[in-house]
């Protein structure tokens, strides 16, 4: 089994390269395509921590028209955790987790910062 999970999505460029970073590096990941199975709220959470910070909105995209649709700007942390879980096009692409931390491929290079 891979030490490393991708939520992935293929249609997404930036998601695509961070997979390729992965794979040029020789390191074996679990890809999720997380559009078709959502991480549960629980699940977001727990990423939220590993990614260091409390606040949502740091895996969150909020550019994305569904977020507009729900209102989401000055929303509280759990209306947008909710959401996110709800509604998974929300969540910013790609996420790679490993271990006991975690980054967004925003750029794509981040990832490199997992793999010391």
């Amino acid at each position: 089994m891979a030490d490393l999970t991708i939520w992935h999505n293929p249609r997404c460029s930036k998601s695509r390269t961070t997979l390729g970073i992965l794979e040029e590096h020789g390191v074996e990941a679990e890809v999720v395509k997380y559009l078709d199975d959502a991480p549960s709220r629980a699940e977001l959470e727990r990423v939220l921590g590993l990614l260091g910070t409390d606040d949502p909105t740091a895996m969150a995209r909020t550019g994305e028209a569904r977020w507009k649709e729900l209102g989401l700007d000055g929303a509280d942390r759990d209306a947008v955790l909710d959401a996110m879980a709800a509604n998974p096009i929300l969540i910013e692409r790609p996420i790679v987790i490993r271990g006991d931390r975690a980054v967004v491929g925003r750029p794509p290079e981040k990832v490199l910062e997992l793999l010391d």
